[in-house]
């Protein structure tokens, strides 16, 4: 065949094996809470409103034991580590339907 073109069909994913790129991560209740109250590292530990926002959600959200430590906030070692990661921290209603039922 004179004149053609040798058309070639690829066959298959072109990304298979590459690595997926990881999502942004998701800002935690505690980072959430600082931004609220609009306090840099510094202010921290004079915070009044996070000091208490800290030991009432202790055992429910990430917060950073530095912190806690500095505070001399103690968390109940009994409660399940679930809990205070970033997506129980966004979905925290769902996990607790889903651990309900």
């Amino acid at each position: 065949m004179i004149g053609s073109v040798l058309l070639t069909h690829k066959h298959g994913n072109p990304n298979w094996g590459k690595a997926v790129p990881f999502p942004p991560a998701l800002p935690t209740a505690f980072e959430l809470r600082v931004r609220q109250l609009q306090l840099t590292v510094e202010e921290y530990t004079s915070s009044v409103e996070l000091y208490n926002w800290c030991h009432q959600n202790k055992n429910r959200f990430y917060v950073p034991e530095w912190l806690l430590s500095e505070w001399h906030i103690t968390v109940d070692p009994n409660i399940s580590a679930v809990v205070s990661t970033t997506v129980a921290d966004r979905h925290r209603h769902t996990l607790a339907h889903f651990l309900a039922s």
